[in-house]
């Protein structure tokens, strides 16, 4: 199996905010207070929204990256207002929403609509279906789908950034599963992403073997996405950041038992091509891995102590991590994982440190992500947390130790 090394350089295109004046309709349209829905806009233009959006320093809000994305402490730019994005699983309930069963934003371009004018940027696909009732029809993974759905981006003034789409299961490759990838790749270069993937793992395995031949798969497919200009990227839970069973006596299959206390996604990075494969972080569960992947048998059965430092990983493999999910959480040392996740902005993790540590931050694009903002008895929440996913900030003292 070829060990690849990753050649790092710094890229960075300065951007300018564009931030829309709030309006009647957007209020109503969210089911906010007419004083919340002002205090917070009034945030807004004075950038104290845009300024925590992913930490809790001012300094986030002002002024652009002037040395290009190398940022290193305070007073620079950790998220440019320009990169501020968020994966549209977050709002799924609004774009699977009947537009014909009430007034509430939905379909893809009334949610475009909505994020563009909360501030956001870019946005990340989570697969390209919609109510059949909203405009353009229930599914728009075609080509024809694609060019309306680029349509209303640019309308709104979006970029979209990637899509956790259709990556094929056959190994090797059947024509067919060739043929939906390479349809997969067209769409995405007519909605103009740079970035192609995945919501899972390249294998819930936990032996080195495995992760062979995930290795071989997803170096030939990212090949095959290198072609047509596109990055693909796996995005992790946390029981990839486990500890790779390569070392030790063998079980009855004649796996090996034991690690050499490597991580699986670490070996991933090492046996795939920086050129051909790519990863996005989820930071909450990075952080649950943390707490979680803290220790290890050794060959002699020894236990072995090391933790887990999300920041350092990005920065060691640099540029191999162009997009992020940011979603928050609380400490919770009582349920197995070490956190609990919570909206954006209202939890513990420190994303001013970490996105100080990873830099580059015109290079990287960070999704904000809430899985549970869609909501059964409250229909209007999921956007309704999108617009205020970004609150005033404060101090993230609180740390979560593994035991």
């Amino acid at each position: 199996m070829t060990s690849y090394s990753d050649p790092s350089h710094s890229t960075g295109a300065d951007a300018t905010a564009l931030t829309d004046a709030p309006d009647e309709a957007l209020r109503r349209s969210l089911g906010v207070g007419r004083r919340r829905f002002l205090s917070t806009c009034t945030a807004v233009a004075a950038g104290a929204v845009a300024a925590p959006v992913f930490g809790a320093s001012p300094a986030l809000a002002h002024g652009r990256d002037h040395d290009h994305g190398h940022d290193h402490g305070r007073g620079q730019v950790l998220v440019p207002p320009h990169k501020r994005g968020i994966i549209l699983y977050t709002v799924r309930d609004a774009t699977a929403r009947d537009p014909l069963a009430g007034d509430l934003p939905s379909g893809f371009r009334e949610v475009f609509k909505q994020l563009a004018r909360h501030g956001y940027r870019q946005v990340e696909f989570a697969g390209y279906r919609q109510h059949a009732n909203a405009p353009g029809g229930d599914n728009l993974e075609t080509v024809e789908g694609a060019r309306l759905l680029r349509r209303w981006l640019d309308e709104y003034g979006l970029r979209a950034q990637g899509n956790h789409g259709f990556i094929p299961s056959s190994w090797p490759l059947t024509a067919a599963d060739k043929d939906t990838f390479k349809k997969h790749l067209e769409i995405a270069n007519i909605l103009g992403m740079d970035h192609m993937g995945t919501g899972g793992d390249p294998t819930g395995s936990s032996h080195r073997a495995d992760w062979d031949v995930a290795a071989d798969k997803w170096n030939a497919l990212g090949e095959i996405a290198r072609r047509e200009g596109i990055k693909l990227y796996t995005h992790n839970h946390d029981s990839a950041y486990g500890f790779l069973l390569d070392r030790g006596p063998l079980d009855g299959q004649g796996r090996p038992t034991r690690s050499s206390g490597i991580r699986k996604l670490e070996y991933f990075l090492k046996i795939t091509d920086p050129k051909l494969v790519w990863l996005e972080m989820d930071i909450f569960w990075a952080h649950v891995a943390q707490y979680k992947f803290h220790t290890y048998t050794a060959a002699d059965g020894s236990t072995r102590r090391n933790v887990f430092d999300p920041a350092g990983l990005v920065k060691r493999h640099n540029k191999r991590y162009p997009l992020f999910h940011a979603k928050d959480g609380v400490v919770d040392t009582t349920n197995g994982m070490g956190w609990d996740m919570v909206p954006f902005g209202t939890g513990d993790i420190d994303y001013t440190t970490f996105f100080s540590r990873v830099g580059l931050s015109n290079y990287r694009n960070p999704m904000v992500e809430d899985d549970n903002s869609p909501s059964a008895t409250d229909p209007a929440q999921s956007l309704r947390e999108a617009l205020f996913l970004t609150p005033p900030g404060r101090p993230k003292n609180k740390k979560v130790t593994p035991n």
